[in-house]
């Protein structure tokens, strides 16, 4: 009798406890929507010619700016070099830069090998936050690779946006990437649920004098506000 009484308190607990668990995740979405919903920057639009020419990406949970390797504005090249890389002799012409959580860029090569301790750890406490550079050769825009052209004003702005990301001791210890044309650089910084690698690629954009929103934790936040337009970028 006891047992059964016990029983069904630890079930209680449980249904109770689940409850709360799936609000708190509910308003953390409904947040996350409204907060990538209120635009920094509203009255920005792109550049009609001339410029340059960037990408916004995604694989559906991450983002990245993609950038030319070699502009007017800023070479790359002397800060991001391609002997930091697996495979340093190809013809590259694009680097794309993110930023996120150590352990996870690190240790988890893919999602299904996310930890529940490790997600515990980000929502509770956070994480050491890792910068993430690949090297692209001539990357053909696509749903998930979105262009943007961004005046000349707004493009050094957007250099100078990223190289404040990279702190006074870089470059910073150097990582294997995911392939022969990635890597990782410690930079510091910290990574929580209030700060995703998201929120760092609008935070980064919307410096530069970019159109975003607000509060982007979800991939989805951020490219809303890079339309994917069949017609304008076709051929």
């Amino acid at each position: 009798m006891v047992a059964a009484t016990t029983a069904r308190a630890i079930g209680r607990a449980l249904r109770r406890a689940g409850a709360w668990l799936a609000l708190a995740l509910g308003l953390f979405m409904l947040a996350a929507w409204i907060g990538s919903s209120i635009p920094r920057n509203p009255d920005w639009r792109e550049a009609e010619a001339g410029g340059v020419e960037i990408m916004v990406e995604t694989n559906g949970v991450h983002t990245a700016i993609v950038m030319p390797l070699v502009t007017p504005a800023k070479d790359w090249r002397a800060t991001f070099p391609a002997d930091d890389v697996a495979a340093p002799r190809r013809d590259y012409t694009h680097i794309a830069v993110s930023w996120g959580e150590r352990e996870v860029f690190l240790n988890t090569p893919t999602w299904w090998d996310l930890s529940p301790a490790t997600v515990a750890r980000i929502v509770g406490i956070g994480g050491e936050g890792l910068l993430h550079v690949a090297h692209y050769v001539r990357p053909a825009p696509s749903p998930t690779l979105r262009p943007l052209r961004l005046d000349d004003h707004t493009y050094a702005a957007l250099v100078d946006a990223i190289e404040e990301q990279l702190g006074p001791a870089w470059p910073g210890t150097r990582h294997p990437g995911y392939g022969a044309s990635d890597v990782f650089y410690e930079t510091g910084g910290h990574y929580a649920v209030t700060r995703t690698c998201n929120q760092w690629t609008s935070d980064v954009l919307a410096r530069s004098g970019v159109r975003t929103g607000t509060w982007t934790p979800f991939a989805g936040g951020v490219m809303k506000w890079v339309p994917w337009l069949t017609n304008a970028h076709a051929g």
